[in-house]
C-alpha cells in the first residue's frame, strides 16, 4: 500500500460560526455577575417597575436557575419586557429562543424580526446573523445581496466570523464577484484577531499564491497559528506540509504523525486513515498493525473510502 499523501487545500466550509441550521444562531447571553450580587428582591422590584436592565438580570435569573427556580417560560417573560425597551442582548435571546421554540413555539420569522432590531441598533453578531439567515432563506425570503449587505457592516465593526465568511465568498465568487485579493484581505483581518479558520485559509493562500504572492513560510507560519489552536483541518494541513516536506518545512515524520494523531482524535476521517497508514507502514512511529486497524475502523465509521478499501484488503 502506497504512503498516504494529499495535496494541501483550501477550506471550503462556509464556517458561520452560528448554528442557525440547528434553529440556534448563539448561545442565550446573560449579564455580568451583578445579578448575583444584589439580592433578587431588589432585582425584581426594578423590572417589576420597568428596569429594563432588570429585566434582563432577572430573565437570567429565570434561564439559569439562580435564586429561583429554572423556568424557560418566565425567562422568555422578562428578556422580552427588556427586548421590547430596546435591549440588544435581550433582543437578541428572543431570537434564540424563538429559533430555539425555547420557552415559546418555535418560530423562524419571529426570530429574524428580533435579531433585526438588534441588527439594526448596530449589534455586530445579530447582523452576522441576519446576513446568515438571507443566506439561506431561513425565516426570512432569501436574498444573497442582503446577505453580503448584513455580512459587511458586521465585517466592518471587526467581528472575526463575519469576515472569515467575506474572504470565503470573495474566494467563491458567492454573492459578489470573485475576487482573490479581497479574500486574502479579510481572511487576514480575521486571521489576526486570531480566528482559526481564517489562519488557516490565510495559510493555504499564501502557499498556494491565491491573492497573494506565494510564501510557503508564511503559509507555515498562519496553518501552524491555527493549529497550535487546536484546530483540526490546520492540524491536518501541517502534517501533510511534515509528510511531503519541501513546503516550507523539512520533511519530518514525526512531526507529522503527532498532527495527523492530534486532528485525528477530534475526529477528523482523513487524519483518522493517515495515523492508520503512519502505523501500518511505521512512518513516524512504531509500526503497529492493530492500532492501524483501529484508525483504519475510525474512519471508515464516517464513510472514508480510502480506508474502507483498506480494511477490505486487510480482510483478504
Amino acid at each position: 500500500m502506497q504512503r498516504n499523501v494529499r495535496k494541501l487545500f483550501i477550506s471550503s466550509l462556509f464556517c458561520l460560526a452560528v448554528s442557525f441550521l440547528s434553529g440556534c444562531e448563539f448561545k442565550v447571553q446573560l449579564g455580568s455577575q451583578e445579578n448575583k450580587e444584589t439580592t433578587l428582591e431588589k432585582i425584581r422590584k426594578a423590572a417589576e417597575q420597568g428596569d429594563a436592565e432588570a429585566q434582563f438580570n432577572l430573565g437570567a435569573c429565570y434561564y439559569e436557575g439562580t435564586g429561583v427556580a429554572q423556568d424557560d417560560e418566565e425567562a422568555v417573560k422578562w428578556f422580552l419586557k427588556a427586548a421590547e425597551q430596546g435591549h440588544v442582548v435581550a433582543q437578541k435571546n428572543m431570537g434564540v429562543f424563538y429559533g430555539n421554540g425555547t420557552g415559546v413555539a418555535q418560530d423562524a420569522e419571529k426570530a429574524t424580526q428580533w435579531y433585526r432590531k438588534a441588527a439594526e441598533q448596530g449589534d455586530a453578531e445579530a447582523q452576522y446573523v441576519i446576513g446568515s439567515r438571507y443566506l439561506k432563506g431561513f425565516g426570512v425570503a432569501q436574498d444573497v445581496e442582503k446577505a453580503m449587505e448584513w455580512f459587511h457592516k458586521a465585517a466592518e465593526q471587526g467581528y472575526a466570523p463575519a469576515q472569515y465568511d467575506l474572504g470565503v465568498y470573495y474566494g467563491s465568487g458567492t454573492g459578489v464577484a470573485q475576487d482573490h485579493e479581497k479574500a486574502v484581505e479579510w481572511y487576514r483581518k480575521a486571521a489576526e484577531q486570531g480566528y482559526a479558520p481564517a489562519q488557516l485559509n490565510l495559510g493555504v493562500c499564501y502557499g498556494s499564491g491565491t491573492g497573494v504572492a506565494q510564501d510557503h513560510e508564511k503559509a507555515v507560519e498562519w496553518c501552524r497559528k491555527a493549529a497550535e489552536q487546536g484546530f483540526a483541518l490546520s492540524q491536518q494541513n501541517l502534517g501533510l506540509r511534515y509528510d511531503q516536506g519541501g513546503l516550507g518545512v523539512e520533511q519530518d515524520y514525526k512531526e507529522a504523525f503527532q498532527w495527523f494523531l492530534k486532528a485525528a482524535e477530534q475526529g477528523l476521517a482523513s487524519s483518522q486513515h493517515n495515523v492508520g497508514v503512519y502505523y501500518l507502514k511505521g512512518f513516524g512511529v512504531a509500526e503497529d498493525k492493530e492500532k492501524a486497524l483501529q484508525w483504519f475502523r475510525k474512519a471508515a465509521a464516517q464513510g472514508h473510502e480510502d480506508s474502507i478499501n483498506v480494511l477490505k484488503q486487510q480482510e483478504e
